[in-house]
């Protein structure tokens, strides 16, 4: 069975590929699982200064597996619980992080994906990449790293345009929210994250962990929240309006959230 993370370590740069391209790397809970447990070794590990994430395929992340989430949503509570707090951990691993973690954002970002993506600290992405969240599409919301970090990246109007709305994006219009760094040919996307970490690679470690720690300020006082917020997703998981929207998106059609 492949192993839904792929761990590739280059002098001083461990790049971390979800691997699951069939389903646009959807994040199962094991793919999840598998992420923060490559995150923790990888800002354990003496011989890496820098962590890359990007996608195999065409995705970057389509977001959560919808089947899985379904599945959730018709089970015990406490199994969403479970979950959501697994995908808490897989954004702190990436926000605690002591060491600059970049994004190389290869096609799809979207939902939870996208909220992966915002807590990376530099983003570079493909001509070929498309962003959006889609919660509320399917009964869902972005309250696990959407909602606090969108905000602080690209401003609060605009932040609620992303997560009210659900609009894609284009890689163009993600640099100029100021949502990604960089956009580059899809060729050079490999290329261009390189040599973006070497050039981290030259910088104090000790002073990027620090800086790393402060930034982190506003994210460790909402944190809080997000795990009350935690338990308000799990009920909306668990409701006719979740159900609806997530078989919906399986079945390929419109939900029907309001009666006519």
């Amino acid at each position: 069975m492949n192993s839904p993370v792929l761990t590739d370590v280059v002098g001083g740069v461990a790049t971390l590929t979800l691997n699951r391209p069939d389903k646009l790397n959807a994040l199962s809970s094991t793919l999840i699982r598998e992420l923060v447990n490559n995150l923790k070794k990888a800002s354990e590990d003496p011989h890496v200064g820098v962590i890359v994430i990007t996608g195999k395929g065409r995705a970057f992340s389509a977001g959560g597996d919808v089947e899985e989430i379904l599945s959730l949503a018709k089970g015990p509570r406490e199994e969403r619980v479970a979950y959501l707090h697994l995908f808490l951990e897989m954004i702190d691993a990436v926000r605690f992080s002591p060491k600059p973690v970049i994004a190389a954002v290869n096609g799809i970002c979207i939902g939870g994906g996208n909220e992966l993506h915002a807590a990376c600290d530099l983003s570079v992405a493909s001509e070929k990449a498309r962003f959006g969240q889609a919660g509320p599409k399917v009964g869902s919301a972005p309250v696990l790293g959407g909602t606090q970090l969108l905000p602080l990246i690209v401003g609060e109007r605009r932040a609620r345009e992303i997560i009210l709305t659900c609009r894609l994006y284009t890689a163009e219009e993600a640099k100029e929210m100021g949502l990604v760094n960089a956009v580059v040919p899809h060729d050079h996307l490999e290329d261009h994250v390189r040599k973006l970490a070497d050039s981290l690679l030259e910088k104090s470690p000790g002073s990027l962990a620090l800086s790393k720690e402060s930034l982190n300020r506003a994210y460790r006082d909402a944190r809080p929240s997000i795990l009350e917020e935690i338990e308000k997703l799990a009920d909306l998981w668990g409701s006719p309006e979740a159900i609806e929207g997530l078989s919906a998106f399986l079945e390929k059609r419109e939900p029907r959230f309001r009666s006519s």
